[in-house]
């Protein structure tokens, strides 16, 4: 989503102390909602198909374009801006009015103006685990940093309400590190319809897992199951899971023993 010149390189932890505020007063209000690439996480998709009160593939429709990675072939969905020669954001209403989707912004703009990274730590043991950092962006533009309301890392994140964005993203963000895999391969087709299927299409991956025979497959309990068929959240950690064992990241599902 940004550019690398705005990204200053030092990483931040939670305890790191900075001072910011966005409001319709400050003179660029609005301004970081224009000519971006914003790149949504599979839970933005969730949250902002069910704001809208469409299904999955009619917001893909509408609202996403396509970029494929040329490294691993993942598909990942960016949010399509207006045809002006701003480029403006299609949920902004106004420069003065702001967005009009709030509630269920996309985790770049909830966490703006800071970013997020994850990078692989190895441990004494020899296991692998993934540790988010954070980074601050400065646009030249953005006057919030002159705002007197002062912060930690921590404390931004609880007042943006971004404690399921984090639970979620980082389940996602672990496929995605598979590109730095030694010996990683790209996806075939079908290994890549249905990375994008679990990702970002979950109407009709509910489908799928619920009408192909796919849970016949593997032992899960009635109870993730039935979760599954009345929580969104429960069905999309459901296809993190299966997306690792696919791709052979992690034994994340048991297969049943043939009888």
């Amino acid at each position: 989503m940004f550019n690398t010149k705005v990204v200053q390189p030092s990483r931040l932890d939670p305890e790191t102390k900075f001072k910011f505020r966005c409001h319709p007063g400050v003179s660029c209000f609005t301004k970081c909602c224009s000519n971006i690439d914003i790149m949504l996480t599979p839970y933005d998709v969730l949250r902002l198909k069910n704001r809208l009160g469409i299904t999955s593939n009619e917001f893909i429709e509408k609202y996403t374009f396509m970029r494929i990675d040329d490294k691993s072939n993942h598909l990942y969905a960016y949010l399509t801006m207006g045809s002006d020669e701003e480029k403006r954001c299609p949920f902004l209403e106004s420069a003065k009015a702001g967005c009009s989707i709030y509630e269920d912004r996309p985790v770049s703009c909830r966490y703006y103006p800071i970013g997020q990274g994850l990078v692989k730590v190895e441990g004494e043991d020899k296991q692998t685990t993934h540790e988010e950092f954070y980074f601050f962006v400065r646009e030249e533009h953005c006057k919030g940093y002159d705002e007197p309301d002062e912060w930690t890392i921590a404390s931004w994140r609880d007042d943006q309400d971004s404690k399921l964005y984090d639970e979620m993203n980082l389940g996602w963000k672990e496929l995605l590190m598979r590109r730095d895999l030694p010996g990683a391969a790209k996806l075939d087709d079908n290994k890549q319809m249905q990375f994008f299927m679990a990702s970002y299409d979950l109407d009709r991956f509910s489908q799928y897992v619920f009408g192909s025979g796919l849970l016949d497959k593997f032992e899960i309990s009635d109870e993730e199951i039935k979760a599954m068929r009345t929580d969104e959240v429960a069905l999309m950690k459901f296809g993190f899971r299966y997306l690792k064992f696919l791709l052979q990241l992690e034994e994340t599902l048991k297969l049943k023993e043939s009888k």
